[in-house]
């Protein structure tokens, strides 16, 4: 028989509603569907980095540095390439009478922007503000009560409202702010007082090509010439790197979503296919006593399962990029993503392929088994079920094929490796309990009750579904788990213990003679108020390591990704004691009014990842001055706290000399609104005061919106996870029709086939849930720990009561499915045997 004449016998027997492969079609269409969406939808948001990465980053290279400008070296360096724009960012305070508010200062000069126009309320589009001006976001106008023509202060100096801020072209690429921006001229800063020595400002420059130019080598050449003055260098492919890390974790999460959705899928598709040859066993033997040969019958059956895999693989990428412009949208202010319709053909093949990969391999089994089976054992399969022997080339043609479409992708081949070996270990873990508990319950004592003897009698019975069930039910339930254990933590890392400990304002920019008038002032305002201050600085890790073989930052050729610290400029202080919050963990800290060998103390997480050990020697970058400090401690760092904490602490006589400024928190008695914004702003007006509460509520807000989306993804696998469990029932259900006909016939009763059917369900579910607790736990343990860096803090009780939720919906499904069975008249039964 050639493939056209197999064509034509599976086409008339093949329904047009694929009666009997809905549940192949329903796994692929969910599992590819979500692939594609998710391929598409990391292709648009990348096209869209790459698109408006200029825009982004405001022009082609981008220099920032701390606490100083920019030298005239380092202008004369990037002015060679094409136009430059200066600019300043620091914190400020804003006032309209009574009113104040914390702002993001953005000072800008006439060239600004180089890349794009910044686009008001009104419909204007304008560059750099005029003299005492300030367009500002409309954030800011709200929480100061102003409009266009009125005027405010900050640092004391009037500034008119030119207009709202509609569209900021830099905005993505500016990096988290305490407040909404205000855009000032350039000098505004530098005229107020708010850029004296000490003061937390960041100078910034950026260069447009004058034609076409090569961002990164322009950008490796600034580091090799200036490699020690704390560069922070971007480039236009990188113009946003925090949200490219958060886009490529994201990425990776979703893709192991889908790949996951379509694996646990792929069981429901082995349990769909074996249902539907089992009901085609007539058929099968009719076709091989008229002469079919076992290869006639593959090629039937092979282009049946070929044609539900393809209508389900291509609907689900119709579904796929359908929904993309729905999510595009939702997401085209939070996000770059690209506008309209995004076709990313990798992807959809990719998850095509993947789609027709599942099902090759689980619906491998029951084709291959139904193609080697003689007629006559077909004929009597009824009473004596029999196993051929199966060729597994195919299979193993359709894991590599899924591994290596794995390894193809952009997202983390560690990530992939650990999800494909955590997946095949599931897999044969449930298939060697499947196994173990058929012979457990073969050598088990046979209880008196008939219902339970037959219920154990189905478990390791010749023919039984003991191990397709226990996958099915394992895989399944796991899901359910997974979602339980991510989202409570999730949830648990959101309302954590941050807004319990953290202070209620924090100000920064305080001069080093102000703190006794800043307590007096605070204590007036807000009596009965803790304040806590510390001298900050700005620097930059330079070398570190043994003294006299230090390792120098600048000739390191890769940062590790975890040494965020050795990267530019980070917050320095020095102290007398240990920092509240902060515990000793080797050496010992230096005595009061220390004046030795200069000493530092150090995070033990940077000393972990560097391999810095006590005696070992630090040197820092202040202002272009180097200064290097003997370790004298490690110490473990309460990030929770929310307050000051610094990875490294210098002893005082260490950073003597050096400009400083004084930062703040404040921890009121009473929560009550006490004027304390006012009165600290008249009084310090070049400091900058933020409250505390708003950010939180942002950041509870923005965690909550992540958490959500994730879920969502998630919820995708939990779908397939539901679709297995309404397969293996099915399966099972078709090979219990006789069971139950014939006890039928001997005077077997519905409740008595009910209890019999809840028995061993029962049994098998409560089994696995100890088996599905576990997977599920680990499994929710790397998404939340190792992919998302987040608390391990699962509500043990939601997660018992979902994994009881999904027992309770096994049962349900069980029950439903064999009501048919048991309204069936015995006699209509048998003559359908």
């Amino acid at each position: 028989m050639n493939w056209a004449t197999a064509w034509r016998i599976a086409r008339r027997e093949l329904s047009a509603r694929f009666r009997g492969l809905r549940l192949l079609l329903a796994c692929l269409f969910l599992g590819v569907g979500a692939l594609a969406a998710i391929g598409s939808l990391t292709r648009a948001i990348n096209d869209g980095l790459a698109a408006k990465g200029r825009q982004i980053l405001g022009g082609d290279v981008q220099i920032t540095v701390w606490q100083r400008s920019i030298s005239a070296d380092e202008r004369a360096a990037l002015a060679r390439y094409g136009r430059l724009s200066d600019g300043q960012r620091l914190q400020a305070m804003a006032s309209n009478g009574d009113t104040t508010a914390p702002v993001q200062l953005k000072a800008v000069d006439a060239l600004w922007p180089l890349v794009g126009r910044l686009e008001l309320a009104d419909g204007r589009h304008v560059g750099a503000p005029a003299p005492n001006t300030a367009w500002i976001a409309r954030g800011a106008a709200e929480r100061l009560g102003i409009k266009p023509g009125d005027t405010f202060t900050i640092a004391g100096k009037p500034l008119r409202v030119g207009g709202i801020i509609a569209v900021e072209p830099d905005g993505l690429g500016e990096g988290f702010a305490l407040g909404p921006t205000v855009i000032v001229p350039l000098g505004f800063p530098d005229g107020a007082g708010l850029t004296g020595p000490g003061a937390m400002y960041r100078s910034r420059l950026r260069m447009d090509c004058a034609g076409a130019c090569d961002a990164a080598a322009i950008a490796d050449g600034l580091t090799k010439r200036f490699p020690e003055n704390g560069l922070d260098v971007r480039t236009r492919d990188k113009a946003s790197p925090g949200t490219e890390t958060f886009i490529a974790r994201m990425g990776d999460f979703l893709v192991l979503v889908g790949l996951a959705a379509l694996l646990i899928a792929g069981i429901g598709i082995g349990g769909g296919t074996a249902s539907y040859l089992e009901a085609r066993r007539g058929v099968i033997a009719t076709l091989k006593v008229m002469g079919a040969t076992s290869g006639d019958i593959a090629r039937i059956y092979v282009l049946q399962i070929a044609a539900a895999a393809g209508v389900g693989a291509f609907a689900g990428l119709i579904a796929g990029v359908a929904v993309l412009p729905l999510v595009v949208k939702a997401l085209a202010g939070v996000l770059p993503v690209v506008d309209g319709f995004v076709l990313a053909p990798w992807a959809l093949a990719r998850a095509a392929l993947w789609g027709l990969l599942v099902a090759l391999v689980f619906a491998a089994g029951p084709l291959l088994a139904a193609r080697t089976y003689p007629a006559m054992a077909l004929l009597r399969a009824r009473v004596a079920p029999v196993s051929g022997r199966q060729s597994w080339r195919w299979v193993g043609a359709g894991l590599a094929g899924i591994i290596a479409l794995a390894f193809l992708g952009d997202g983390s081949a560690k990530t992939t490796a650990i999800f494909l070996g955590g997946a095949a270990g599931a897999f044969v873990l449930l298939s060697a309990l499947g196994w173990g508990l058929a012979r457990m319950a073969a050598h088990l004592p046979r209880p008196r009750s008939p219902i339970l003897r037959l219920a154990l009698s189905n478990i390791h019975r010749p023919g039984n579904q003991t191990a397709r069930l226990v996958t099915a039910l394992g895989f399944g339930l796991t899901a359910f788990v997974v979602l339980a254990v991510v989202q409570t933590s999730l949830d648990a890392n959101i309302a954590a213990r941050v807004p319990q400990k953290a202070p209620d304002y924090f100000a920064i920019d305080l001069q080093p003679g102000d703190e006794a008038g800043f307590r007096a002032t605070v204590a007036g305002a807000a009596p009965g108020a803790k304040v806590r201050t510390v001298p900050t600085l700005r620097g930059a890790i330079l070398a570190y390591g043994p003294a006299g073989a230090q390792t120098r930052v600048a000739d390191m050729k890769d940062i590790p990704e975890d040494a965020w610290q050795l990267k530019g400029e980070r917050g320095l202080t020095f102290a007398q004691d240990v920092p509240e919050g902060n515990v000793i963990t080797d050496g010992a800290w230096w005595p009061h009014d220390y004046q030795g060998e200069p000493l530092v103390s150090v995070d033990e997480k940077l000393a972990k990842v560097t391999g810095l050990k006590v005696g070992d020697s630090v040197t820092v970058g202040l202002l272009g001055v180097e200064r290097t400090a003997k370790v004298a401690s490690l110490r473990r760092i309460d990030w929770d706290s929310f307050g000051f904490n610094y990875v490294l602490v210098f002893s005082p006589n260490a950073l003597a000399g050096a400009p400083f400024k004084l930062a703040a928190t404040i921890n009121l008695a009473d929560k009550r609104e006490h004027g304390l914004l006012r009165a600290v702003t008249r009084a310090y007006p070049t400091a900058s005061v933020v409250e505390v509460g708003p950010l939180l509520r942002d950041a509870r807000g923005l965690l909550g919106q992540m958490s959500a989306a994730i879920l969502s993804a998630a919820g995708v696998a939990v779908l397939a996870g539901v679709a297995v469990l309404l397969g293996a029932i099915a399966a099972a259900r078709a090979s219990r029709a006789y069971d139950n006909t014939i006890l039928r016939v001997l005077g077997a009763g519905q409740r008595q086939l009910l209890g019999l059917l809840l028995a061993e369900y029962g049994v098998l579910a409560g089994l696995l849930a100890l088996v599905a607790l576990a997977l599920g736990t680990a499994l929710g343990w790397l998404v939340v720990v190792q992919l998302f860096s987040f608390d391990f803090l699962p509500s043990w009780t939601y997660v018992l009561g979902v994994l009881g939720g999904g027992l309770a919906l096994v049962l349900v499904f069980a029950l439903g499915g064999s009501l048919p069975l048991l309204r069936t008249r015995p006699a209509e039964a048998l003559r359908e045997l």
